[in-house]
């Protein structure tokens, strides 16, 4: 192979390569995990692709949302929120609530993520491109469900999500204390 071809070859795999840009984010989002009609769907193994953005433990077995919340986004999305402290149109959020296990190791008492219970999906809307229960504040809100997460089981955002979200109000309703990779 020639030096030009293999140059060529390269540059042709790298643009097949892009990532998704933070200005490409809304149209990937709203393409992807938002209907026509509002309704937001819970993307599928976000675990295994997204940003891990940071965890937090509610050690509390009858406190609302006990269990290991461990919190995803795009890799564009966090790109963005490093570059200009908030999240761009279209940031997808992930909150996995799974049971904590417990058990004594060659360490001591340990505690560790068990299966998934919930996930909990905020979707940055800047544009306000939706009007239903759902939607407001600037953000699509979901529930899921581990026995059937196809369905959205959230009454509304102000009913099922605001309850917890209002001491967040001034960083965009996003917990971002607990999220070190968004420093």
């Amino acid at each position: 192979m020639t030096t030009t071809k293999a140059i060529a070859v390269s540059a042709a795999l790298a643009l097949s390569a892009t990532p998704v840009l933070a200005d490409d984010l809304a149209t990937t989002t709203f393409r992807d995990y938002v209907d026509a009609e509002g309704n937001i769907s819970l993307p599928s193994n976000a675990r295994n692709s997204w940003v891990h953005l940071g965890s937090w433990v509610v050690n509390d077995a009858d406190a609302p949302g006990a269990g290991f919340h461990d919190v995803y986004t795009q890799p564009e999305a966090a790109r963005a929120y490093r570059e200009t402290g908030e999240f761009a149109d279209g940031t997808v959020l992930i909150k996995e609530i799974r049971s904590i296990e417990s058990g004594t190791k060659t360490t001591g008492p340990a505690l560790w993520a068990g299966e998934p219970q919930i996930w909990f999906v905020m979707v940055k809307d800047n544009q306000n491109r939706f009007d239903g229960p759902h939607w407001g504040k600037g953000w699509g809100w979901g529930l899921y469900k581990a026995d059937n997460p196809a369905v959205n089981v959230s009454e509304s955002f102000e009913a099922t999500c605001m309850g917890c979200h209002v001491p967040a109000q001034d960083t965009g309703w996003v917990f971002v204390e607990g999220y070190p990779t968004l420093k």
